[in-house]
């Protein structure tokens, strides 16, 4: 009989008082006795699949019998699971915690109660316990024998090797193949043995905890993801599949989903006898009705997807559980159905900041003995905690603040939740376990002491899915204290306390089990060295670069395979020669993590001292990639045969146009094509401030000095290329955004600059886009089509044209006029520094212009010379944007087009950019995690960010295929936030334009500098004269 045994509970655990199930209560209140009188018993049957027996009275509230099983398993985290039962009418509904157990179960001897997941969170990081994350992994594990979790064959066999890891170890042929002939996982399991088996083979190492993590990671991304599809009709009768998932409501045809209502868009969720109703808030830009209705097979079926979405709505997106509505005197109208239990955000803060003492449990299906962060010794008072452990070990596990589910967390950090009256599941049959909870002195405050929202990021290696990290804190949630137990990560056995080399502890360390005269030591022995961050910059970047590769050799690949339309000889070109350098980067980038992990110093100090460094690893891999060289010629060869490919073959241009607006193509396809020379001049910066912040005696100082001159060798020999190559890819880019052009891209002709300025016309000042060449002047209108062009209105040739400041003359600030042999025009800039930035290009530009053979031939597609005199020119340029309709050449094209490209931001931001700025760009590119803070939030929120390209591209984690949001750059100020603003914090930098503002804080000094130098670069361009000195490379 499974009664309630003599264990400690999370509560008791805590010291907390006795409690019968209630678990959030208002400050004071007392929760109701647990009813007296005749116990009944009821079977539960538990997600490994045992039976156990638990004994309740029969008045007892749904409540206590949940409390009762998560007492049973030790669960902290219980509130994300549930119990459902079939009721009289064979309907499986959830128990409800506040009703009476004997009037929802009528006969229960002949009912088995399910113990399964009921709210699956948007990112199962967000999910602290070892124990919780088992129990998810088991409802994946049971979710896909019963066929309800859907996913490709590849997906299917990658999910059952972490659960054959998690369950057997190692990987042994013979043994899995015996593993799989007994276990069936999923339905037609045998045609994916071989793939499983091969998959296995890559997890050797991983703990049954990371293959938890593991699973849930994959598990997550599937559309059917914790879905219990309800089948109903919407109004044409057509079926469908009603869900409910943390985001909102999902509607599904088949098990494809083809519809999302968030819970930001609805107003009212409401049944009517067996008729589902759902309110959306007014929005001027959907063409949704007011009210959605679905038909749905009964009204008990109804009423129970409503009760699960209100349940639903109230975890993921409320503060604290609702508080029940007052009693009508006489009549009642609609349900009284009402959430009961904490809230998403009520767990988190709860868990966070318990210091509860971790216990094992048993993996029932697992041979090996998972250890459940055992307390292995105390720990001394008075002992320092490391800076940098503490700022790792204060991070929450979640990465899903950009989910609705994790954004309401986000904005409510002024509600406190007390853990002294909400501790889960406590029974007054259990005894009480207080724990010593004492403060370490001297506890050194974190860098980044992290609110609920602030994540745990996990480091990539070359396995299909990256290490599970330490899933235990020991630190509470402000970085402070440390409990009188030290924890062990799941990374660690508690033998050898040995870590993986594969997994970079900086972002990932936990406290390791100490002796007592380590305590001293552990602070300075933690990397605070420069050189430690200028590695772990490789490592972030190295990141980025991969998968800026794997949109040629995975995305475009494919979706070049699918269509017949690029010649057999381009894709030999282009994939033959970038698939080589994804797969050796693959292993440098693994390489650099090895290293990370043994400098971070989670081995034995000898050996951490001789692993301190990384120019060794550095002039290895450069050394290694001189052999690919000739690939690393092809790049500009590819990149030309692209593009006249393109010229010749409508199907292949429509092909590249579609793919460019795709998510993960998140910059012009051409761009891609350059990155393999972009990333040898990362490389030599790196090195460079390497060999400038070591001395010359230290260790790492003659490898850096080597590895730098291999690759200045290799970037002084594939200089001219390069330069060729970005202005080649350039005037592409260009091409795409300008309508009424045969002939931009024609050799000898350079990019200088481009930007807005305005022109003034008989109809006053009119904002116009210029383009400066080396031969010829553009000025264009925006269009009002589809495709976001911009229209071609004239061209000033350069050669014999004259430049003069005319304020005074016209009254205009920050005026220019413009005389050519045939037009003159009058522009004015928004400021005197882009006057002055207008006119140093242009005048350079005339310069070259003399120096070449004479004046450049007509290159516009349809546009009349233009006769007039320039005091004509001047007074009676009658241009509107009623010519837009007229003139359009065979080249315009009204398909859809990248509307977020850096000719529209320098539109939008009235300001302008010279190819000197790219230039520079393409060297000051960076990744990394940032915390972001909006100007009128609590909250911080960790995001992975790169930056390239003059933006910031936001990403959930490093591991996201495509960026969630994007930021421009252009137009913004860079400073550090004053007093008056309250941003008490170190390392943060704030963005600022017009009305939008946004704070952005670093994990180190170096970081900090790093980000500042490399968005300075875009939000303010340096002087020609200045660029040029520091980088001799662009010469027009």
């Amino acid at each position: 009989m499974g009664e309630i045994e003599q264990r400690p509970t999370p509560g008791s655990r805590l010291g907390a008082p006795e409690n019968s199930g209630i678990s959030t209560l208002e400050h004071g209140q007392k929760p109701p006795p647990t009813p007296s009188g005749k116990l009944m018993s009821i079977k539960i049957q538990m997600l490994d699949d045992t039976q156990e027996a638990f004994e309740v009275p029969q008045r007892a509230p749904g409540k206590v019998l949940l409390d009762a099983v998560c007492n049973h398993l030790n669960l902290v985290e219980g509130d994300y699971f549930g119990l459902e039962f079939p009721d009289h009418r064979k309907i499986t509904v959830w128990l409800d915690l506040l009703k009476p157990i004997v009037k929802q179960i009528r006969r229960p001897k002949h009912v088995v109660v399910k113990f399964v997941v009921k709210f699956f969170p948007p990112d199962h990081t967000q999910l602290q316990e070892e124990l919780t994350r088992y129990l998810f992994a088991l409802q994946v594990k049971q979710d896909l024998a019963q066929g309800r979790l859907t996913c490709n064959d590849t997906s299917a066999a990658l999910l059952i090797s972490h659960i054959v890891q998690s369950e057997i170890g190692d990987f042994d042929e013979a043994s899995d193949r015996e593993h799989l002939a007994k276990n069936k996982y999923i339905p037609q399991q045998d045609a994916l043995e071989d793939k499983i088996v091969e998959f296995h083979h890559n997890h050797i190492g991983q703990t049954p905890a990371e293959s938890d993590f593991q699973l849930l990671e994959i598990a997550r991304r599937l559309e059917m993801y914790g879905i219990r599809l309800h089948p109903a009709k919407d109004r044409e009768g057509t079926k469908i599949n009603l869900a409910v998932a943390n985001t909102g409501i999902l509607v599904f045809q088949g098990f494809t989903k083809i519809n999302a209502f968030n819970w930001a868009k609805v107003r009212k969720l409401s049944f009517k006898r067996k008729r589902f109703l759902i309110k959306l808030r007014p929005d001027s830009n959907s063409s949704y009705q007011d009210t959605l209705e679905f038909l749905m097979a009964s009204r008990d079926f109804c009423k129970s997807f409503w009760k699960i979405c209100v349940e639903h709505h109230a975890f993921f997106r409320l503060f604290e559980e609702p508080k029940p509505k007052p009693k009508p005197v006489l009549f009642s109208r609609g349900s009284s159905f009402r959430f009961s239990g904490r809230t998403q955000k009520q767990v988190l803060d709860y868990v966070k900041e318990g210091g509860h003492k971790k216990v094992q449990f048993e993996r029932k299906h697992s041979k090996i003995h998972s250890i459940r962060s055992l307390a292995m010794q105390p720990a001394e008072p008075n002992s320092e905690v490391p800076k940098q452990a503490q700022q790792s070990a204060s991070l929450t596990l979640g990465e899903g603040a950009d989910s609705p589910g994790g954004q309401s967390c986000q904005q409510g950090k002024e509600l406190k939740v007390s853990t002294e009256e909400c501790g889960p599941h406590q029974s007054p049959a259990l005894q009480k376990s207080p724990v010593g909870n004492k403060k370490a002195d001297g506890a050194v405050k974190a860098t980044m002491e992290e609110e609920e929202e602030v994540v745990k990021d996990r480091t990539q290696q070359s396995k299909p899915q990256p290490p599970q990290p330490s899933t235990e804190l020991s630190i509470n949630s402000q970085g402070g204290a440390v409990p009188t137990s030290v924890i062990l990560s799941p990374n660690l056995s508690p033998d050898t306390k040995q870590a993986s080399p594969l997994v970079s502890p900086l972002l990932n360390d936990q406290p390791c089990p100490r002796t007592d005269d380590e305590d001293e030591g552990r602070r300075k022995r933690f990397p605070t060295d420069k050189a430690y961050f200028i590695a772990k910059e490789v490592s972030t970047t190295e990141r980025t670069y991969l998968k800026d590769l794997e949109v040629i050799t995975s995305w475009f690949q494919s979706a070049v395979s699918k269509e017949d339309s690029m010649p057999e000889t381009l894709k030999s070109l282009i994939f033959l020669n970038f698939e080589p350098l994804h797969k050796f980067h693959t292993n440098f980038l693994k390489e650099i993590e090895q290293r990370l992990a043994l400098w971070e110093g989670r081995s034995n100090a000898h050996i951490r001292m001789d692993y301190q460094r990384i120019g060794d690893v550095m002039l290895k891999n450069i050394q290694a990639m001189k052999q690919l060289a000739a690939h690393l010629w092809k790049h500009g060869e590819a990149l030309e045969a692209l593009e006249t490919s393109i010229r010749g073959s409508r199907r292949l241009e429509n092909l590249c146009r579609d793919f460019e607006l795709q998510k993960v193509c998140y910059l012009p396809l051409n761009t891609f094509l350059l990155r393999p020379l972009h990333r040898l001049m990362h490389y030599k910066q790196v090195l460079e401030r390497l060999c400038k912040h070591h001395p010359p005696s230290h260790s790492d100082f003659r490898d850096c000095r080597a590895a730098l001159a291999e690759i200045t060798e290799m970037v002084a020999q594939l200089h001219g290329t390069m330069i060729k190559m970005e202005n080649f890819q350039k005037l592409h880019e260009l091409k795409k955004d300008l309508i009424g052009i045969d002939n931009l891209v024609i050799p000898g002709r350079e990019f200088i600059r481009l930007g807005s300025l305005s022109k003034l016309s008989g109809k006053g000042l009119q904002q116009r886009m210029f383009f400066l060449f080396n031969d010829v002047l553009l000025y264009t209108s925006r269009g009002l089509t589809a495709s976001n062009q911009f229209k071609v209105h004239g061209q000033l040739p350069l050669y014999g044209m004259t430049i003069e400041k005319s304020e005074d003359e016209w009254g205009v600030p920050h005026c220019l006029t413009l005389r050519g042999q045939r037009q003159s025009i009058i522009v004015a800039a928004s400021s005197r520094s882009e006057m002055e930035k207008w006119v140093e290009d242009i005048q350079m530009a005339i310069d070259l212009a003399e120096k070449s053979s004479g004046p450049t031939p007509e290159f516009l597609a349809s546009s009349p010379p233009d006769n007039k005199s320039p005091d004509e020119a001047a007074a009676a340029d009658q241009e509107s944007e009623d010519d837009l309709s007229a003139s359009r050449t065979s080249l315009e094209r009204q398909a859809p087009h990248r509307g977020n490209t850096m000719v529209h931001v320098c539109w939008h931001r009235n300001t302008s950019v010279s190819m000197v700025d790219f230039s520079v760009a393409v060297e000051n590119q960076l990744s990394g995690n940032l915390l972001r803070k909006f100007k009128n939030s609590n909250g911080w929120q960790k995001l992975w960010v790169v930056f390239t390209n003059f933006c910031l591209f936001f990403y959930k984690s490093h591991q996201d295929n495509h960026p969630l949001a994007s930021l421009p750059l252009l137009g913004y100020s860079l400073t550090i936030p004053s007093e008056s603003e309250e941003i008490h914090k170190d390392y943060v930098f704030k963005l600022h334009f017009k009305s939008h503002v946004y704070y952005f804080r670093a994990e180190s000094e170096y970081t900090f500098e790093r980000w500042m130098d490399v968005i300075r670069s875009a939000t303010s361009s340096a002087s020609r004269a200045h660029v040029l000195s520091h980088k001799e490379s662009h010469v027009y």
